[in-house]
């Protein structure tokens, strides 16, 4: 008799071992990139999160802990993983980050200064998420990790500006665009938010030409009465009949607009009659196109009304509202003001509403690509299916084309200089990084005129999503190493959170498209959303952000990620909440109490096997079988869920009780000892490959304990090798050991008590390891 000492010699898991065991891998290079040649690649296009602010809530973390079980179910499926980290440190939420963190404002800090600053307080928060990737155990390049701000992926951006300038996909043109006064600058449609927000309707008496007649009208938008430049009505609303072809008179302003009829007035809302200003909102826009009117600009970029406004020139847009409401009343102007909730475009950062501002802006054609953007989003494959739709829905409400230059400090410069003579536009060469606002420019002469006189420097950015929209051309070696991108582009999958399909997912397939022809990944790998314990989005301003680093700390990284695979399937939104985390840590201890327990018998080879064991590993075969589907589709909820299902309903309470005796060699032979010892350690081997992904360190600690000096993550998933006959024995088994239980219970007696009970005939392969089980005496069947 061996000395049945457990080789796993701590009493429970130590927290303390994670770290050791994320500096082993590091050490070793474990999950380094080493492309073989006969391996296939798996490329990851990796999300670089986004620094603004210093709180990485807790469904963010969950989400790249995720990530990093897609590249090690990769690896465990036999690929060469290449698993990149970045950071995204462009745009406007590191520049409010930096307002916030300096007390400091754009527009009375010298540009200099301020690039500095940003710089300094995203090194702050680069540390900070690169500390909790860490912490996660993620598997990626750490020391080789991209930022969206280096003079490197910069140099790339504006290769592809000037790229797509040249081939005619660019271009500079006025137009109204969304505009947030908060934050300086025109947004693009994508990163607008829409809420329903409480606000006035306002009935102000419009005049008639030639009459003492009045028509009301109703609107959220009284302080833009001084750009009214048309009323419509609906062809079909008898009330108003007769008004299309005569004049309204402006209220305050005293001037003339036609009245039309058009299909656009709803006679259900309001008076039915609608004032067309420049800009209350995209169908004004439109209207304004469609009839030929000359706009009026009433705001500026400042968020303060124009000179057009009138008395209200110089204010700020809502103390104009309420200033016009009162001009109206005193004037006799204003029928009434009802109180309503209004559908409101608001920018989706500093969570404003947007103004509608005539401006000069860079343009990327992309409504010339729309039919191509549909036959890609439905030709990649979606993990799950059901958010595919959300793409193709965005890319059929496109209207317009992207509007990519922005009014701000710190993103990509446009590389452009402006002829001090003609005013052409002239671009460099792509291979350097340059910063038009603060450096002469490349060349001496005028592409356009030949003038040597001088040139303008371009101080426009450009939209963060021209850059992070090139991650995956950027971490294949695009324009840099043309055999790297060979083997890499396109990548395999991109995974990523549903709330950036319209944005991320978008750009970056219409980015790589134009500059390659091709999709950039095969498959899109969509999470839901971490809310908080009531089901709602985690905001700073609700107060319900919810800090990764103290639960890491507490519970330890397995725990967390092994929550966050089996809390919900993928692609579905779930709750976060500590008490979430400490239950999954308890099943981290059921774990490591089985292997412990385990540890301590020796490891056959071979065994003839009992029923008892035959029946566990037909459940093991199914066990696997179902967690491979799962891994296929990188879906963690499956084969976490699972595999907790088995080992602690299954094998736990009724294998390890069965075979317990046995493998102690109470009351058996040598033969059936060796078959109790075998099927533990084939059981437990199976379980720890299948949970290696999601919970990398304690599997790793048992496996290099107990089975090989050889990590864990370069071992391949298991097969279901057993025949599944068996299985039919698992309702009859558990049924009657949880009636065994049950009864014992009820007589107040210890669970290895005797008691005299029938073993069922159906039951009669198991009767020994039952009857040892349960100490069952007398007559057994």
């Amino acid at each position: 008799m061996p000395d049945l000492q457990p080789a796993v010699k701590e009493m429970r898991w130590s927290l303390g071992k994670e770290e050791k065991l994320f500096r082993r891998w590091r050490r070793e290079g474990v999950h380094s990139f080493h492309p073989p040649i006969k391996r296939k690649i798996f490329t990851i296009d990796t999300p670089p999160p986004y620094p603004s602010g210093r709180i990485w809530h807790i469904g963010a973390a969950a989400h790249y802990s995720e990530i990093d079980m897609v590249a090690r179910t990769a690896r465990m499926m036999g690929f060469e993983v290449y698993f990149p980290i970045g950071i995204d440190r462009n745009g406007l939420p590191v520049e409010l980050y930096t307002e916030r963190k300096f007390g400091v404002s754009i527009r009375d800090t010298p540009r200099e200064r301020f690039v500095e600053l940003c710089i300094h307080a995203l090194d702050d928060l680069e540390a900070h998420l690169i500390g909790i990737m860490k912490a996660m155990g993620l598997s990626g390049d750490f020391d080789h990790h991209y930022r969206t701000d280096s003079r490197e992926y910069r140099t790339l951006t504006q290769a592809t500006f000037i790229e797509l300038w040249h081939r005619g996909l660019i271009y500079e043109d006025k137009r109204p665009n969304n505009y947030c006064v908060d934050c300086g600058t025109t947004i693009a449609d994508a990163e607008i938010d829409y809420r329903d927000l409480p606000t006035e309707l306002v009935y102000v008496e419009f005049g008639m030409k030639g009459s003492s007649q009045k028509l009301t009208i109703a609107t959220t938008r009284p302080e833009l009465l001084c750009s009214c430049q048309a009323v419509i009505v609906n062809p079909g609303d008898e009330r108003y009949k007769d008004l299309p072809g005569r004049s309204a008179v402006v209220p305050i302003y005293d001037r003339e607009i036609p009245i039309m009829a058009h299909p656009y007035a709803k006679p259900e809302f309001g008076t039915g009659v609608v004032m067309v200003c420049s800009y209350g909102d995209y169908s004004d826009v439109q209207l304004f196109r469609e009839l030929g009117l000359k706009e009026i600009v009433a705001v500026s970029v400042g968020g303060t009304m124009t000179e057009a406004a009138g008395l209200l020139s110089g204010l700020a847009v809502k103390e104009a509202r309420s200033r016009m409401k009162e001009e109206l009343g005193q004037r006799g102007l204003l029928a009434k003001v009802e109180s309503i909730t209004h559908r409101t475009p608001i920018c989706e950062r500093s969570e404003t509403p947007i103004e509608i501002i005539p401006m000069a802006e860079f343009y990327l054609k992309q409504m010339d690509f729309l039919e191509k953007m549909r036959e890609i989003a439905g030709g990649l494959k979606f993990h799950p299916e059901m958010h595919r739709q959300i793409l193709l829905n965005w890319i059929d409400s496109i209207s317009i084309d992207w509007p990519i230059s922005r009014r701000r400090y710190y993103g990509t410069e446009i590389p452009v200089w402006y002829c001090g003579r003609c005013g052409s536009p002239n671009l460099p060469r792509p291979g350097r990084y340059y910063q038009p606002w603060r450096q002469p420019p490349p060349f001496r002469k005028c592409s356009g005129c030949g003038s040597e006189e001088g040139f303008i420097g371009e101080t426009r950015t450009l939209d963060t999503w021209m850059d992070s929209a090139i991650s995956p051309l950027f971490n294949s070696g695009y324009l840099r190493d043309d055999s790297t991108f060979k083997r890499l582009y396109p990548n395999t999958i991109r995974p990523q959170g549903k709330d950036i399909i319209r944005t991320w997912l978008y750009y970056t397939l219409l980015r790589c498209y134009q500059l390659t022809g091709k999709a950039p990944f095969e498959s899109a790998w969509i999470s839901g959303m971490g809310l908080d314990a009531q089901g709602r989005a985690m905001h700073r301003h609700l107060g319900n952000v919810i800090d990764p680093v103290p639960i890491l700390e507490k519970y330890g990284a397995d725990s967390f990620r092994f929550w966050a695979a089996s809390e919900a399937a993928v692609g579905h939104d779930y709750r976060c909440s500590e008490d979430k985390v400490a239950a999954a840590s308890r099943f981290v201890t059921k774990l490591w109490n089985v292997s412990r327990f385990i540890s301590a018998f020796p490891q056959p080879r071979k065994a003839r096997l009992t029923a008892s064991d035959r029946w566990i590993l037909a459940e093991l075969s199914k066990l696997v079988k179902s967690c491979l589907e799962g891994y296929r589709g990188f879906d963690f909820f499956v084969p976490s869920n699972r595999t907790r299902d088995f080992l602690w309903n299954l094998f736990a309470p009724h294998y390890v009780e069965l075979c317990k005796n046995r493998a102690y060699g109470k009351g058996v032979g040598r033969e059936e000892q060796r078959a109790a010892w075998f099927t533990l350690h084939f059981c437990l081997k199976t379980i720890l490959l299948l949970l290696a992904p999601v919970m990398p360190f304690v599997t790793e600690e048992v496996w290099s304990t107990l089975y090989s000096r050889r990590t864990i993550h370069t071992q391949l998933f298991p097969k279901a090798a057993w025949k599944t006959a068996y299985s039919r024995y698992t309702k009859d088994l558990t049924d009657f050991n949880s009636g065994v239980w049950n009864l014992k219970k009820s007589k107040g007696i210890s669970l290895r008590a005797p008691l005299e009970v029938e073993v069922p005939a159906s039951l009669a392969p198991f009767t020994k390891d039952l009857a040892a089980m349960h100490n069952i005496k007398g007559k057994r069947s």
